[in-house]
């Protein structure tokens, strides 16, 4: 059950989430997304004037002021995402905001190679969606230099009977959405890895922060 949907093909996932596109304002209200969560986890990133990022899953762009501000008119944000229908919004995002250090890629981030040796990558409520996350896991951290940062902010089910009580919602969503798997532990992907990590939660665990540093 926990990987039911692996064998879903990429016209499925680009159909499902183009037509969800325009909704993820609306989800993060459903899901009670902590305010501030996405600026605090993008500070995890510990970025600088001049560095690299690469967002994976990058959807719609609701990091991307964040990120271009942090690495300045010198850096460069890269995203990456499967779906043309999120890009979109992204790409409109950024020509409203003038986010003129943005760099935009539509494909599988399986098969994305970064142009330069990455600062930093960012996974923000992406990782739990991929069915492959595992190979893109190891493949962002290829890419990073030594000293880089990996930052993964997702949801999972809270602890204990409240988590009981929400997983068949999150299954539901999960099968009609694609928006995440509540199965998908990122930490112990990255203890596979051999990965030293520090995790914090938020929301009565409901919402988590994992960060790593590349020896």
């Amino acid at each position: 059950m926990a990987y039911e949907w692996v064998d879903c093909d990429h016209a499925a996932i680009i159909e499902r989430y183009d037509r969800i596109a325009g909704l993820i304002i609306f989800f993060e209200w459903l899901l009670f997304l902590p305010r501030g969560l996405r600026r605090e986890a993008v500070e995890r990133l510990s970025l600088r004037p001049g560095e690299k990022v690469l967002e994976v899953g990058c959807g719609t762009g609701r990091n991307f002021p964040y990120l271009s501000e942090a690495v300045g008119k010198t850096g460069r944000v890269y995203g990456v995402d499967l779906s043309p229908g999120m890009l979109r919004n992204g790409r409109a995002l950024c020509a409203r905001s003038g986010l003129a250090n943005i760099e935009l890629t539509q494909g599988d981030a399986a098969d994305f190679m970064a142009p330069v040796p990455l600062d930093a990558v960012f996974f923000s409520f992406s990782y739990n969606t991929m069915p492959h996350h595992l190979t893109v896991l190891r493949r962002a951290w290829n890419a990073l230099r030594p000293g880089g940062r990996l930052v993964i902010v997702d949801a999972k089910l809270p602890p204990g009977l409240a988590g009981r009580l929400i997983l068949p919602f999150s299954l539901w969503l999960m099968k009609r959405t694609l928006l995440g798997n509540p199965y998908i532990r990122p930490w112990e992907d990255l203890r596979q890895l051999g990965v030293n990590f520090a995790r914090d939660e938020f929301l009565f665990g409901s919402y988590y922060i994992c960060r790593a540093v590349k020896p």
